[in-house]
């Protein structure tokens, strides 16, 4: 299969000579898995943090406080910090982060299970997603992961405006 998301993304990567990096939670680093499968991702991928708890967003990926406390995991400003941390952290061209809910349980009325928000920043702009996933906690993390490598293709090929 050469069409894999990762596999085109890869290429793309590697042709304009951008760097990736990555901030993942509720996907448990299923992005970052999936873009070094694809042979040669050394070149593009500078790596990524598995930030499941709010002190490794503050500690590593300098999420604020008041973010968490005041928006939550799960939110527009907490995946836009995320990203922003990760570009920092890994000297990136690209940013791409993932917070979501994953399920069984966690899930509010305000944001139900399913509910994801993906975030990507770059020279060019900060852009998010948000998504509400209806499956399996396995099913929403692939969703969330493959949602997250479709933004950042779809980036790359141009389809966002400053």
């Amino acid at each position: 299969m050469s069409h894999l998301l990762e596999v085109e993304i890869g290429k793309l990567l590697s042709a304009r000579r951008l760097r990736l990096g990555l901030a993942e939670s509720c996907t448990g680093g299923l992005v970052g898995h999936r873009i070094t499968n694809v042979a040669g991702s050394s070149d593009y991928f500078m790596g990524g943090v598995v930030s499941y708890s709010y002190e490794a967003k503050v500690a590593v990926l300098g999420v604020s406080w008041d973010t968490l406390h005041t928006f939550g995991a799960v939110s527009r400003k907490t995946v836009l910090e995320m990203a922003r941390g990760a570009r920092k952290l890994f000297d990136a061209d690209i940013a791409v982060s993932i917070s979501g809910i994953a399920g069984p349980g966690g899930g509010t009325a305000e944001k139900p299970v399913g509910t994801t928000w993906i975030a990507l920043v770059a020279d060019g702009g900060e852009w998010t997603r948000k998504f509400q996933f209806q499956g399996s906690r396995e099913e929403n993390k692939a969703a969330s992961a493959e949602a997250a490598l479709q933004m950042l293709l779809d980036y790359l090929l141009g389809k966002f405006t400053p």
